[in-house]
């Protein structure tokens, strides 16, 4: 048995996790989050206020997702109770952002302007003076994409570090020319 699987997810108090079909719906007051239950995977309601992830065999591979849906339904919760945040820094000079609603247009070196567009359930700061993007969010999976998204328009260069970087990235720079 997974180690995971023995200990119950306690649903804190203000979120409702609720089995809907094939999946788990974990509502609180930021939304809604869906996770979910994969082949051979079940949920069960033993207490009140607890949900045991159980499985209905011993495969290989019903073993592994319940340790998944585990984390996944755990990471739902933690999301609706907390959220989740992820910076970004962009360096190099003359690089910038615009924030203009759900819109986001940088300034990256290119002769043109790059547009993305956030995706609903994500949040978006700028702040100007330290040229950093703070997203928050409750879907982890989610954040981590959009991140990655806007972290690939421009990575960071390997000689000089110009580009957008996360804000806990150290980044481990090349050397240039020995003559220089």
């Amino acid at each position: 048995m997974s180690r995971l699987a023995k200990k119950p997810i306690v649903i804190p108090a203000g979120l409702q996790v609720a089995k809907e079909g094939g999946r788990l719906a974990v509502k609180g007051k930021q939304g809604t989050l869906f996770v979910d239950l994969l082949p051979g995977i079940d949920a069960e309601f033993r207490e009140a206020g607890s949900v045991h992830i159980v499985r209905r065999d011993e495969e290989k591979k019903t073993r592994s997702y319940q340790g998944l849906i585990f984390r996944l339904l755990t990471n739902a919760i933690n999301g609706l109770t907390t959220g989740y945040k992820k910076e970004l820094e962009i360096v190099g000079t003359g690089y910038k952002a615009e924030l203009k609603g759900q819109d986001l247009t940088l300034a990256l070196g290119f002769s043109h302007s790059v547009s993305f567009s956030v995706p609903a359930g994500v949040q978006v700061a700028y702040d100007p003076k330290a040229n950093r993007l703070t997203l928050t969010s409750a879907d982890k999976h989610l954040i981590g994409q959009v991140a990655a998204n806007i972290r690939g328009l421009r990575p960071p260069d390997s000689y000089k570090g110009k580009g957008i970087k996360f804000a806990d990235e150290k980044l481990k720079l090349k050397v240039g020319k020995a003559g220089a």
